[in-house]
């Protein structure tokens, strides 16, 4: 026999029930109209001009921003190579974040930076500024420079760069002591 109070408590049960799953759509409808952002994982872009690879950017998950000040993020790292018009590797910047403002012409990268040139020397640094419309790198916090024997390394506080770093302005640099093996 079916009773009143079975009644009640299936339908209090299943009422409950549509609450929460009526507030979590109420949750991720609020989420998506407050950060309008298109999100994209594996990502594999390659820019060309002329059918001449120029640059390589590979990224775990890409976040595009369409806001006031449009912006596109690199939560889970980049890797952006570039190429010189013979089409060697020219230098390659990896990061843990990047952030790039596409209306401002500046590039963010940020967290275990690594700049790799052509000749094998690297930059280790924190954070690396692009100004696209400057065509310089930059940034303010510590750096090392590690030459591609590993012999000539040295430390600054901050660094200036033209676009392609043949010409690298080092603030505050101090020679670092690598002892050979004998």
């Amino acid at each position: 026999m079916f009773s009143y109070w079975g009644l009640g408590l299936f339908l209090l049960l299943g009422l409950s029930g549509c609450e929460t799953d009526l507030s979590e759509v109420d949750r991720i409808a609020s989420i998506q109209e407050e950060e309008p952002v298109d999100i994209s994982y594996g990502i594999t872009v390659i820019y060309s001009d002329s059918a001449r690879v120029k640059a390589k950017l590979v990224s775990a998950e890409m976040r595009q921003y369409s806001v006031e000040d449009p912006y596109i993020e690199f939560q889970e790292g980049v890797t952006i190579t570039l190429y010189d018009e013979n089409g060697d590797e020219a230098q390659r910047i990896t990061a843990d974040y990047a952030r790039q403002f596409e209306q401002r012409g500046i590039t963010e990268f940020k967290g275990n930076v690594v700049v790799t040139l052509p000749s094998g020397a690297e930059i280790h640094t924190e954070e690396v500024i692009r100004d696209e419309n400057e065509n310089i790198f930059y940034n303010h916090v510590p750096l090392t420079y590690y030459s591609p024997d590993r012999l000539s390394n040295f430390q600054g506080s901050s660094f200036r760069s033209d676009g392609s770093f043949e010409n690298i302005d080092v603030e505050n640099s101090t020679f670092l002591y690598t002892p050979t093996e004998q």
